[in-house]
């Protein structure tokens, strides 16, 4: 399997996906929000956009199941499976904050080994594949070199439906506050991955994440020179609910800080 030659499959059609997705972004109203949960929006857009995406992406590799956000009735791979968000980050496209993006990873077991960040508004595209490096607009890229935690910019998302951990996440973030140049809450946990790895942030962490928010991304870091764990260290990261990716080098500086809160 040429897995170069799949992923400029994956990023054309991205490409065309991205043009019905920018066409829609001033026609959709308040009336075309729906709820699959508390916060949680959806709207015709979001599931145009999958139909697109499985449509093309069945040409590419037609064994290959889906694992995909809109439609939990699309059958499973034995051996292959495409992880797609068409819209990650919906609730900024439904408030024309020109922030969203499409991710489409492919998974190939239980490992991943291609994966596409595609932010539409900025026009860039973040890419790998297993074994090779990680692109942006066909430049590779690399993760920050930043090795302490009180200089470097982080992102993270906040929940919306699971409360669970939200007294010490917010205890973690209160002190993250104090001892960082910064944190950024984007509104995509698929283009907070994109940015650690191309060194725009040092790191990200989330809870209460979905395989298709994280999928592509963490691949991207990964090929970038990045690292990603769960918050206690695990690699279960794509379907655990949680995760940590930075740079490498503020990893452990800043697992130490959270496992004083978690």
């Amino acid at each position: 399997m040429n897995l170069e030659n799949i992923t400029q499959q994956v990023i054309q059609l991205a490409q065309d996906a991205r043009q019905f997705l920018l066409q829609e972004v001033n026609k959709v109203k308040e009336g075309d929000v729906e709820y699959k949960g508390r916060h949680n929006l959806v709207t015709y857009v979001d599931k145009k956009t999958e139909e697109i995406l499985v449509e093309g992406l069945r040409k590419i590799i037609p064994e290959a199941g889906f694992i995909a956000e809109e439609n939990d009735q699309l059958k499973r791979g034995e051996q292959y499976n495409w992880i797609v968000d068409p819209l990650d980050g919906t609730t900024n496209f439904i408030h024309k904050i020109p922030m969203f993006c499409i991710s489409i990873a492919l998974a190939d077991g239980d490992e991943i080994v291609s994966g596409v960040v595609y932010e539409l508004n900025l026009n860039e595209c973040f890419y790998a594949w297993k074994d090779g490096p990680a692109f942006l607009n066909g430049k590779e890229i690399q993760v920050s070199e930043m090795d302490v935690m009180d200089q470097s910019l982080i992102a993270t998302g906040f929940p919306y439906y699971d409360y669970s951990m939200l007294d010490p996440y917010l205890d973690l973030f209160k002190d993250l506050l104090k001892n960082s140049r910064g944190i950024r809450r984007l509104g995509s946990a698929a283009l907070d991955l994109a940015y650690v790895a191309c060194g725009r942030f040092e790191l990200f962490y989330e809870y209460g994440l979905s395989p298709w928010d994280v999928a592509a991304g963490a691949l991207i870091v990964k090929q970038a020179g990045g690292k990603i764990t769960a918050f206690h260290g695990e690699e279960n990261y794509i379907f655990g609910k949680e995760i940590v990716a930075s740079n490498t080098k503020i990893h452990e500086e800043f697992m130490e800080t959270l496992n004083r809160y978690f």
